[in-house]
């Protein structure tokens, strides 16, 4: 089969016929009248949606047979009928009349394909395999929709209104091109991504009247990496990391992860580990601000999720303190993911009511809990960075009268392959744990819903 030329149609109020009324035939209608077409549709049976818009007068019911007149002033025709004798006919009486014709699954019939679509609207992406191979295209159209920001949309509706002013401003196509560069990198594309639609065109137009292009300066993403299974990951997530000049990345962050980054990013570890290397908080502010300052893209990247005992507060207000543009990119927090590969429901309807959020990573996190409120029953107690501190949470719930035999899960590196779990009852917390060599990252779990811990992903110890 020779190439196929590609073209983007416009149908703006004009006529074309879909033959057939089965869900095939309704998806191609949809999709017309989305393009402004005028559609007709012929079939002796139609869908419910169908007949539906035939009633309320959105599309026109031409027939039941098909006849060829029914191709009488039609710019478009479409083949969906399931009889391909039928949709041969219809094919044929097309051609003669110079009108381009889709014959849905039979590309040796079809004159024109119908395309996978990425819609970033008013920027559309279109996908074919000239009829070869349609699941294939699906398949890529699946990897670009998780790649092209949809921000893309509102930064193209918002170049097409000022295309002849940028234009006039830099008549030099290099020039011309370097500046849509900056405002696909810079902080245009950041605020239209954080919906700041009238923020960003008053950059536009800052950038119109200045001597330089859009600022260069660069901006950090706050990224949650989740808690280390790859397929967790946000698809804001895996964009910010294929668009990142730099990764400044925390030791809980994992190599699967890491994996899908830009290849050509720089990888700055700032991780803070237990009873080994520690980075101080302080650094870490002047790496991000100095990077930033240089105009690179930086992503913070976090595991769990940056503002769950990340200290991504911190970090933000010492960023927008000193005038960095600062963008956040949630994650799935430990708590949440932990529980769900244990098959450990955090609330439950007969078992728990609430659910705390708490860290034993030091002594003044634990000297600050409210102990008689955590002691109460039918509540899930879920407490990162506690593998040291174990000792004192188990006396601190038993001196304030939570019961001894509240079940307990640990969840010892959650999500990974390596992950395994550990159940037990709250007085025999410390020595289970111990003999078993319990080590960090790990998630506790206390209270009735522990008891529901069930091995589908890992291993599992009683």
């Amino acid at each position: 089969m020779p190439d196929l030329y590609p073209l983007f149609a416009d149908l703006t109020a004009l006529p074309v016929l879909v033959v057939g009324g089965g869900h095939v035939a309704e998806r191609k209608v949809t999709a017309l009248l989305a393009a402004g077409a005028q559609v007709r549709v012929g079939a002796l049976l139609l869908t419910a949606t169908l007949a539906r818009q035939v009633e309320e007068g959105e599309i026109q019911h031409v027939g039941d047979t098909f006849r060829s007149a029914w191709l009488d002033d039609v710019w478009l025709v479409i083949a969906a009928t399931g009889d391909r004798t039928l949709n041969a006919q219809v094919a044929a009486f097309a051609k003669e009349r110079r009108i381009f014709a889709n014959v849905v699954d039979d590309p040796a019939l079809s004159r024109f394909q119908v395309p996978a679509v990425v819609d970033r609207a008013p920027l559309t992406v279109a996908i074919s395999t000239g009829g070869a191979a349609p699941v294939i295209a699906r398949r890529v159209r699946e990897t670009l929709e998780s790649e092209l920001d949809h921000a893309l949309g509102p930064l193209t509706a918002l170049v097409q209104r000022y295309r002849s002013r940028i234009a006039q401003r830099w008549p030099n196509l290099a020039e011309r091109r370097a500046f849509y560069d900056r405002l696909y990198d810079g902080s245009v594309m950041t605020l239209l991504r954080s919906d700041r639609p009238d923020d960003a065109e008053r950059a536009l137009l800052d950038a119109l009247g200045a001597n330089e292009a859009v600022s260069s300066s660069g901006a950090v993403m706050l990224v949650g990496a989740g808690p280390g299974d790859p397929g967790l990951l946000t698809l804001r997530a895996l964009r910010a990391l294929n668009q990142a000049d730099v990764i400044v990345h925390d030791s809980l962050v994992s190599d699967a992860v890491l994996a899908l980054a830009r290849r050509d990013a720089e990888r700055i570890d700032v991780g803070k580990r237990c009873g080994g290397r520690h980075t101080p908080q302080e650094l870490i502010h002047r790496v991000l601000l100095e990077q930033a300052r240089a105009g690179r893209r930086v992503v913070r990247l976090k595991g769990g999720d940056p503002f769950v005992f990340g200290r991504g507060g911190e970090e933000m207000e010492f960023l927008r303190e000193h005038g960095i543009s600062c963008e956040i990119v949630p994650g799935i927090t430990a708590a949440l993911a932990c529980a769900a590969y244990a098959g450990i429901p955090l609330t439950h309807r007969e078992r728990a009511r609430s659910v705390h959020l708490l860290t034993g990573h030091c002594k003044e996190s634990l000297d600050g809990m409210d102990w008689p409120a955590l002691a109460q029953d039918h509540q899930t107690l879920a407490v990162y960075m506690s593998v040291a501190k174990l000792d004192e949470l188990m006396r601190g719930l038993l001196g304030h009268g939570r019961r001894a035999d509240t079940p307990f899960a640990i969840v010892e590196h959650g999500t990974l392959p390596q992950q395994r779990v550990l159940r037990g009852v709250l007085h025999e917390l410390p020595r289970r744990a111990k003999e078993r060599g319990v080590q960090s990252p790990a998630l506790l779990i206390i209270g009735e819903v522990a008891a529901m811990a069930q091995p589908w992903f890992g291993a599992i110890h009683d």
